[in-house]
């Protein structure tokens, strides 16, 4: 066992010293020790159940016959970072979460990991650490939150919180009615109840087998998902003396059935970023080019919010991501899992168990989720939720409304400047650039509820949230940090969008671009010292996944 090298020889007598110190047993010694990563934290709704988890999860390791050892790890709620300067934060602390893990794994020569997780970038850092370690591991995500309720109708954070804002703004709903969605529809622990990241992430780690079946869409308030964080603890013993490792499970067709499933289920743009970048760790590239190679060929089969009505708990009741599996057997390519059991074998015992969550046929959309689109403004790719685009805006074209950051395109749109026909673009909001590449879901959300998802597009070189609707298109790359063309756009400019052909399209030829970007004066970096001044200097396009270098 790798923890031998802690605990086993004369030259480790001080080593088992200060383990004895910690309570544990010499006959202890004999076991694996296993690790339990655990993102638990006050600040987080979809983590603040975690401490019934993690003893579920020690009481699986020891009837499995292990040592277990819970540490921290951060984990920061997109939905309260939001919207203001912590939102540059979120996605560097992927690379915190990867780097802590590998951290107290390798200083403490652990033999394995339970990966204890939820929300938007935990998930996907605690993969990246694993591929990377590549050591046995199992991921257990902490589960979805219940929907909330008022007024006779089940409720949401995106659509009944970040959209009403701008309901209020347009005089649809009062004040009162804003102060009680609040109260109402985030009844409790969880992850945000639609198909938003925290969720796709969920789905996609039950999908590539590093999950127990059913741990994407167990809720977070059930037994079924205590029982889950149980059998975990056993299976993760059980990976360790087998030595059935991370790089086993991550293979390139297991990332090809997750982009599958991604598509499948209308999931978020974020993916697009944490694939690619947990595909690094393990060795692999995963190209822009594979995500819409994969859209154009797997159909829509669920629709959940923020796209649809259903919910999390809508697709737990009908079957899940087994379910899913079983309708896209076809598409699906052979892979192993932690539970010993092959995906496709696993798409073939599962059956749907209501045809209008997960549809067998009748497909919401021929094509997946999200699609990838070039031209002169993202000649390296950029993203779009196209299950989210009504189809009367999935071909269009506006004026273009210029802005460096999202907090001056907010004020435009609340002080009503932003009308019909209008793109919005923002700028240095990109990996380098924001740095961090903030969600942009405010902005998206006041759209909607104001109305003008219709008939208003919004562009940047940042990202968006999972909850994001409407025609907004993400991810361009290069950003304007590194000198790309959505820097030389100016106001008035007409930028055309034809998601179904997958372009992008500023109307300048190449020498008005090319002198306009000559002209161009960087601004100042928006942080200046600490971690974020740090990541800017290292990270990579988003196209790459963000990664840092």
């Amino acid at each position: 066992m790798r923890s031998d090298q802690i605990k086993k020889g004369v030259a480790r007598a001080s080593n088992r010293c200060l383990l004895y110190s910690t309570g544990i047993s010499p006959k202890d010694l004999d076991k694996p020790f296993i690790g339990v990563a655990s993102s638990f934290t006050d600040l987080v709704p979809g983590h603040i159940s975690m401490r019934d988890l993690e003893r579920y999860i020690e009481r699986g390791i020891a009837a499995g016959g292990g040592v277990p050892f819970i540490f921290g790890v951060p984990a920061v709620c997109d939905g309260i970072a939001m919207g203001h300067s912590g939102m540059h934060y979120s996605l560097g602390s992927r690379e915190i979460i990867a780097d802590l893990v590998e951290v107290v794994a390798n200083a403490h020569m652990l033999d394995g990991l339970v990966l204890l997780s939820n929300c938007d970038k935990v998930t996907p850092g605690m993969l990246m650490a694993a591929a990377r370690l590549n050591i046995p591991s199992i991921v257990v995500t902490a589960g979805a939150m219940m929907t909330g309720m008022y007024e006779k109708k089940r409720r949401s954070l995106v659509r009944d919180t970040f959209e009403a804002v701008g309901q209020f703004q347009a005089g649809k709903i009062t004040a009162r009615q804003l102060e009680e969605l609040e109260i109402a529809t985030c009844p409790g622990a969880g992850s945000c109840q639609g198909m938003y990241t925290a969720n796709t992430m969920a789905c996609l780690t039950e999908t590539m087998g590093m999950s127990l079946q059913g741990c994407a869409t167990a809720l977070a308030v059930s037994a079924k998902k205590k029982r889950i964080a149980y059998e975990s603890g056993i299976k993760i013993v059980e990976l360790v003396k087998k030595n059935i490792k991370p790089r086993d499970i991550l293979t390139i067709g297991a990332f090809k059935n997750a982009i599958a499933v991604d598509m499948a289920l209308g999931g978020s743009t974020n993916t697009v970023l944490h694939l690619p970048a947990i595909a690094n760790e393990a060795g692999m590239k995963l190209p822009l080019e594979l995500f819409d190679e994969i859209s154009k060929r797997t159909p829509q089969i669920t629709c959940l919010e923020p796209a649809g009505d259903y919910y999390m708990e809508d697709l737990d009741n009908a079957g899940g991501i087994p379910a899913v599996l079983s309708v896209l057997s076809e598409w699906l390519i052979s892979s192993k899992t932690i539970t010993g059991v092959d995906i496709k074998d696993i798409a073939k015992l599962s059956k749907v168990l209501d045809e209008d969550v997960i549809r067998v046929k009748n497909y919401y959309k021929p094509e997946g989720g999200i699609a990838i689109l070039r031209g002169n403004i993202a000649p390296d790719g950029c993203v779009v939720k196209q299950a989210a685009v009504s189809e009367k805006m999935k071909v269009f074209s506006g004026k273009a409304r210029v802005f460096n950051c999202e907090e001056a395109a907010m004020k435009a749109i609340f002080d009503k400047k932003i009308v019909s026909g209008n793109i919005i673009v923002i700028r240095y909001e990109g990996p380098a650039g924001g740095p961090g590449m903030r969600e942009m879901l405010g902005p998206t959300s006041a759209i909607h509820g104001m109305g003008l998802s219709d008939s208003v597009a919004l562009i940047t070189d940042g990202r968006f949230s999972g909850g994001t609707r409407g025609p907004c298109i993400g991810h361009i790359s290069p950003e304007a940090a590194a000198g790309g063309v959505i820097a030389a756009i100016d106001d008035g400019d007409i930028i055309n969008i034809d998601i179904p052909k997958r372009i992008l399209n500023v109307e300048l030829t190449d020498e008005e671009i090319k002198i306009r970007i000559s002209k161009i004066v960087k601004p100042e970096p928006k942080v200046k010292s600490g971690y974020m001044a740090r990541y800017a200097k290292l990270v990579q396009s988003a196209d790459t996944g963000a990664i840092l270098k």
